[in-house]
């Protein structure tokens, strides 16, 4: 009778230990439904449509994610054109 205890006993931890390494081999991949993200050209910070401020270059729209970012921008916008008419004929 003490035989049959442990012959089943180790039967038990054989299959127990079996079943845990099963487990940890699953994959456990969670499911994320993914939002569609723009990246801001001043910070280069990606921001979803729900978050992003936006604005308008020639009727395309430029998602940045924060009003610092997209004024950097304009500012950048406004002095590139004054630099390139200064600097050509002297």
């Amino acid at each position: 009778m003490a035989r049959l205890l442990i012959w089943a006993l180790i039967g038990y931890v054989l299959y127990m230990m079996f079943k845990g390494r099963a487990a940890d081999k699953a994959p456990t991949e969670k499911r994320v439904e993914s939002e569609e993200t723009h990246l801001d050209p001043v910070c280069g910070m990606y921001v979803t449509k729900e978050d992003a401020v936006v604005g308008r270059l020639e009727e395309k729209r430029i998602y940045f994610c924060s009003m610092a970012c997209l004024e950097k921008y304009r500012d950048a916008l406004e002095n590139k054109p004054a630099a390139n008419k200064s600097g050509g004929n002297a």
